[in-house]
């Protein structure tokens, strides 16, 4: 096989679990103030990953929220791209003391391009978006493109690497560390694979990814951050861990219109870089010609904020299911897919909650108010 999945066992996370006391643990179930997270992220400017970027940023701010760092791997943007955006995006919001970027892998486990190009030739289907494959991989900080407001001028990335980041977080923090997982799992897998004794101490993973019971969008069958690393995606989703997967299930239904898209980039007691960069980066569609700004009628997805509203604001998911979830992981038209199993799971699998609808309207008040507030971002004294 072209992929080989190692087993965490479960004697391996009950001995961690014994021995808590030796790397610092303690009472998982502990209250210790706001929720503590770590953005495992294919950043960008401020597209899904970038916005989710302000909005947790301005819940660190009023107390609600405790952003330990944010991790980026290869997805939407390459590796040195996505790091890139990800330092000025901290820097614009004035937290790039606050919230350090960490660079994660490059390069799926074994999903290449080779493979990539010969599953589509042979199995055409989807709108074929491949994220960072679209373009070159850049080799040196020439090859980067600069927001329209420029490179960040002082804030450089940590020196930890991502994977490293994550298992020291986890291990600081027993128990209370959510992971928003809203890019390729790659990250995730790598810390989990190299030190299992943290799985047991991983408070939740909060995904979005999968395509449960509607067709793909990179394929017919398959969302993009887990078709992108299928392997991560079946290692991760395997683990004994609590875990809400919100799929294209529920993002196609959560939409953003002209008027939702004004009330961010149009409110004139509102203007901020930021809500000139939402319009400048999302005002013309994917094609730089149709979209808010120049067709009534446009609409777009929203994806990866709802993971952290769902965070914040459980009650917002208004349907959920609990079922076990899989990805298929073998060369072919269903490479990536998701299934989920409502019973009789194949063996190894975990059962987690599945996210199906939203309240639209209260997250649309949630997701303007973040977007919209004073930057830089005023931290409490």
């Amino acid at each position: 096989m072209r992929r080989i999945l190692v087993a965490l066992t479960w004697a391996a996370s009950v001995a961690t679990v014994l021995n808590l006391s030796a790397c610092g643990g303690s009472d998982l179930n502990a209250p210790a103030g706001p929720p503590k997270v770590i953005i495992d992220s294919d950043y960008n400017t401020l597209s899904d990953d970038g916005q989710l970027g302000v909005m947790a940023a301005q819940l660190q701010a009023q107390g609600s929220l405790k952003v330990l760092g944010i991790t980026v791997v290869s997805g939407n943007q390459w590796l040195k791209q996505g790091v890139s955006d990800a330092l000025k995006s901290v820097e614009r919001l004035g937290v790039e003391k606050q919230i350090g970027v960490y660079a994660g892998a490059n390069y799926a486990l074994s999903h290449d391009f080779a493979t990539i190009q010969a599953e589509l030739k042979e199995f055409p289907s989807g709108d074929g978006y491949l994220g960072a494959w679209n373009s070159p991989e850049p080799k040196s900080d020439s090859d980067l493109v600069a927001p329209p407001d420029g490179f960040a001028t002082h804030t450089k990335v940590q020196s930890e690497s991502a994977v490293d980041f994550i298992v020291d977080s986890v291990k600081r923090y027993p128990g209370e560390v959510t992971i928003l997982a809203i890019g390729p799992l790659t990250n995730i897998a790598l810390a989990t694979r190299e030190h299992p004794e943290i799985v047991p101490l991983i408070k939740q993973i909060i995904y979005m990814g999968g395509a449960i019971d509607v067709p793909g969008n990179t394929t017919a069958t398959a969302e993009f951050n887990w078709w992108l690393d299928p392997e991560a995606a079946k290692t991760v989703l395997r683990l004994p861990i609590k875990q809400v997967v919100i799929p294209l299930d529920v993002t196609d239904t959560v939409q953003m219109d002209k008027a939702l898209y004004d009330r961010v980039a149009h409110d004139p007691t509102k203007q901020t870089i930021i809500t000139q960069l939402f319009k400048t980066l999302n005002g013309y569609g994917f094609d730089g010609k149709n979209g808010f700004e120049t067709n009534p009628n446009y609409t777009t997805n929203i994806w990866d904020t709802l993971t952290l509203a769902y965070l914040m604001h459980p009650s917002f998911a208004t349907q959920t299911v609990e079922e076990w979830v899989d990805v298929d992981t073998s060369f072919g038209a269903n490479d990536g897919k998701a299934t989920g199993y409502t019973s009789s799971p194949p063996l190894g699998l975990q059962k987690m909650t599945i996210v199906k609808r939203f309240d639209n309207p209260a997250f649309f008040d949630f997701y303007v108010d973040l977007l919209t507030r004073p930057v830089p971002v005023k931290l409490l004294d």
